[in-house]
């Protein structure tokens, strides 16, 4: 028998960052969002207790959707027509307009005590999101300029998918997928010398990792 270690060297592993943000419109046209600083992501789960005669008999967890938040210091001009900012005219918006549902594509780093961040990544899939702008405070101008942080709410509706429960959220693991597999979902994604970015169905995606696996 083998006893516990703890702190073994390469097994100190950590998560950091956000980068590669890229949005997806209803067309289906792709566009980077710079400035992307922070995502935030709601489990959305409840444990839901049930006693008999005053003893707790079982714990269920309630099972929820995709909700979060995303903030940044700049957003792509997309972004204004799906949170309902219609432009009427060159320079015209009118405001509280109706929302489109898109997506949205983040990498959130993986690293370790010997490789540090260039361990590995996940690649982040959200579909069918609507985004609702919170509050902004514009303020004087003083000694420093700060820059005004943007702030979205963030809630998806799950597509139709078989044989698991529908997720509006897909991840994909660069250390435990095949480099086949993660080539061909980087190149849908980001584009290449050929074809344009393009974001595969959430059914797609998951038959293209079945059958590289």
């Amino acid at each position: 028998m083998t006893a516990l270690e703890w702190d073994k060297v390469g097994e100190r592993r950590f998560e950091t960052g956000v980068d590669r943000g890229v949005l997806f419109a209803p067309d289906g046209s792709a566009v980077v969002w710079n400035g992307l600083t922070e995502v935030t992501e709601s489990r959305g789960r409840e444990v839901k207790s049930f006693y008999l005669d005053g003893i707790k008999f079982l714990d269920h967890v309630v099972l929820g959707s995709f909700s979060g938040k995303i903030k940044a210091y700049t957003y792509p001009e997309e972004l204004e027509e799906l949170m309902g900012n219609l432009e009427f005219a060159p320079g015209v918006v009118a405001h509280d307009q109706r929302a489109s549902m898109f997506n949205l594509t983040y990498r959130t780093l993986v690293g370790n005590d010997l490789e540090g961040t260039e361990l590995g990544y996940k690649i982040h899939i959200l579909y069918n999101l609507i985004a609702s702008a919170s509050d902004v405070a514009f303020t004087s101008i003083g000694a420093s300029v700060s820059p005004q942080v943007f702030e979205w709410t963030i809630s998806g509706t799950p597509p139709t998918m078989f044989g698991i429960r529908p997720t509006a959220h897909i991840s994909i693991d660069s250390r435990r997928v095949s480099p086949e597999t993660l080539a061909s979902i980087e190149a849908f994604l980001y584009g290449t010398v050929d074809d344009d970015p393009a974001l595969p169905d959430v059914v797609e995606l998951l038959a293209l990792a079945e059958v590289s696996s």
